[in-house]
């Protein structure tokens, strides 16, 4: 058991029962979550923006959602996730945190990404805990079929609950 520990633009995959994944403080980043219901298999990323085409270079696998979400969908395919029959998403995130200072929408915009991409591959967010004005940690725990997400304000709250 081990517990993975997600920055920005990072992605992670783990079918190791007990292995926890998490990402801290989503403010206008979007963690895309994955669960396969075949495999157990769980899948995270951390995006920060919405498209590699902005022209900042970047390293990381799943800084940009349209480079995330294909590699993570890849990477759980690698697994022997079924993508389309058995997978579960859930977006978590997205949120215009600084007051006043969101002109250019990137939470919207990352939620959007997001969406549209999983769109592309055949798939729909099964649960999402979007926008607002809070900040969110979120986490999962391979062998347990359920998205937790924290606020320091708010608590813990359990988004999704698979069966």
């Amino acid at each position: 058991m081990s517990k993975i520990v997600l920055g920005i633009g990072d992605l992670a995959v783990s079918a190791d029962a007990g292995d926890t994944l998490i990402t801290h403080a989503l403010g206008s980043c979007v963690a895309v979550v994955a669960r396969c219901r075949h495999t157990a298999a769980w899948g995270m990323i951390h995006i920060a923006l919405p498209s590699s085409a902005s022209g900042s270079a970047s390293t990381l696998p799943a800084y940009y959602a349209d480079q995330g979400v294909p590699a993570l969908l890849r990477w759980l395919a690698q697994m022997g996730a079924h993508t389309r029959e058995g997978l579960e998403v859930t977006l978590v995130g997205g949120a215009s945190v600084i007051d006043g200072l969101d002109s250019f929408g990137i939470g919207k915009r990352n939620v959007l990404a997001a969406r549209k991409l999983l769109w592309q591959h055949g798939l729909a967010a099964t649960a999402e805990d979007v926008g607002g004005e809070i900040s969110r940690t979120v986490q999962v725990t391979v062998g347990r079929p359920e998205v937790r997400v924290t606020n320091p304000v708010r608590g813990t709250w359990l988004l999704q609950e698979a069966v």
